[in-house]
């Protein structure tokens, strides 16, 4: 009996999972799975540069796969996979805090804030984050209140 019960744990837990994986896969910005267009997450954080990872370097995380631009990175991931994650899915978060919108990104433009790392639209001379650089605080509070309502 005791068997059957921790079996039954087990599958609805991994239901649970998967349904929590694919709600993630919906929301997050991803080319075939892969977050920040296959730049390397730690780079951001640890060269403090935006480095394309490599197709033998990947790990995935509740559903989605980042790349790595070396093996230290992937591993310091492995470790803290929720601290490298950009915010607000990957999506821009300009756009996330001032109309609540997932608009594309340029993985070259980037800041990182309290430890984040947020994304920014940056083509056709509009780098939305110089448009965050001048009200940061007001838009980092309303990106992540419009991010809640999309991910919920």
């Amino acid at each position: 009996m005791k068997k059957l019960i921790v079996l039954l744990f087990v599958l609805a837990s991994a239901a649970v999972f998967s349904q929590n994986d694919a709600k993630r896969i919906a929301q997050f910005n991803l080319e075939n799975k892969v977050a920040i267009q296959g730049y390397d997450p730690v780079a951001y954080f640890k060269q403090n540069k935006a480095i394309k990872g490599k197709n033998e370097l990947t790990a995935s995380y509740m559903g989605i796969t980042y790349k790595f631009s070396s093996a230290a990175n992937k591993e310091l991931f492995l470790k803290n996979p929720a601290g490298f994650e950009p915010q607000f899915g990957g999506w821009c978060a300009y756009a996330m805090g001032s109309a609540g919108e997932k608009v594309e990104i340029n993985p070259e433009t980037f800041k990182i804030t309290d430890g984040k790392l947020y994304l920014f639209y940056n083509a056709y001379f509009n780098n939305t984050l110089k448009s965050w650089n001048k009200d940061e605080t007001n838009l980092k509070a309303k990106a992540e209140v419009n991010w809640k309502k999309i991910y919920k």
